[in-house]
């Protein structure tokens, strides 16, 4: 009786284990009148799709929901969107979820292909990874697809000088996340110390050192910082704590759209780059991009 309940157990947890590693995400598209249909698993890190093709292509993202997130539904558009383009082109597509500066880190090393979704890199960008070079030294930039606003975040009922003009906030107390591109002039600004910049992990810390009166401004797109809030593991209370004690600053900074940046570390970038950027025209032309965006809103009701 025990040697049965404990095979039992053993083919319990086996079957759980297998499911879990068996994790899968499907990917639809329409090109040239004809739907496709992709389905991918997760093996070890990092989901798999279209795993025929011998042209392999390793895609480092983050948690950046609502465009994408290893938990959200369907991981996100932007998710949805990238594997769509790149099998669409006859590519393996292998995509992992890492923090953000530890995904900057292996695409600017060559450790893997391509970093997304990544806003402008200006020339002058410096890497923090590879002293002495330039990130658009070590990558190159895909055309755009839709991205969002960005701008700053106050805590709730106080005054800034912002009303437009960078200029108006040298000397201030900002908060930014490490490794992340923002505006070409912020950055500029930023890289010549005309902010004292308080640097966060990720969105939610840098939501964190505002409250706590570290910084007086942070920056980033306003619609991530507050659907971060809800997406934590923060209780309700924390969760409504967070989101009615702060509020965007008027106006924006600017509509930043979205980039893939690829390593030109992998020897066969300038053709994958061609190949992305043809994709990223054929959707566009034929409204999949569109289709594939407001897809996400109306089958995970904004996720």
């Amino acid at each position: 009786m025990i040697k049965h309940l404990v095979c039992c157990c053993l083919l319990i947890i086996t079957t759980f284990s297998s499911a879990k590693e068996a994790e899968s995400v499907g990917v639809g598209y329409s090109l040239n009148g004809e739907h496709k249909f992709i389905t991918g698993y997760k093996k070890a890190n990092r989901y798999i799709f279209n795993q025929e093709s011998n042209r392999i292509v390793h895609l480092v993202t983050l948690d950046w929901p609502p465009y994408i997130g290893e938990h959200l539904c369907n991981k996100g558009w932007v998710f949805q969107f990238a594997v769509a383009l790149l099998t669409s082109k006859g590519y393996q597509v292998q995509i992992e979820f890492l923090p953000w500066a530890r995904a900057v880190h292996e695409v600017e090393l060559g450790q893997a292909d391509i970093l997304f979704p990544e806003y402008y890199i200006e020339d002058a960008a410096p890497s923090d990874n590879v002293k002495g070079k330039k990130r658009r030294e070590l990558l190159a930039l895909s055309n755009e697809f839709p991205g969002g606003e960005i701008g700053f975040i106050k805590r709730k009922g106080e005054k800034d000088n912002f009303a437009g003009n960078l200029s108006h906030l040298e000397g201030e107390n900002i908060g930014v996340v490490r490794g992340y591109q923002n505006t070409p002039e912020f950055d500029a600004m930023m890289d010549n110390n005309e902010f004292n910049v308080v640097k966060a992990v990720d969105d939610l810390q840098l939501l964190r050192i505002l409250v706590a009166k570290r910084v007086n401004l942070v920056i980033g797109d306003p619609k991530v910082l507050r659907f971060i809030i809800n997406y934590s593991d923060l209780s309700h209370k924390e969760k409504t704590e967070l989101v009615t004690s702060i509020e965007d600053v008027e106006p924006a900074l600017k509509y930043n759209p979205l980039y893939f940046a690829l390593s030109n570390k992998n020897p066969n970038w300038s053709r994958l780059l061609v190949d992305i950027n043809t994709a990223l025209y054929e959707f566009y032309n034929s409204g999949e991009t569109t289709r594939i965006k407001n897809a996400a809103s109306l089958t995970c009701m904004g996720g």
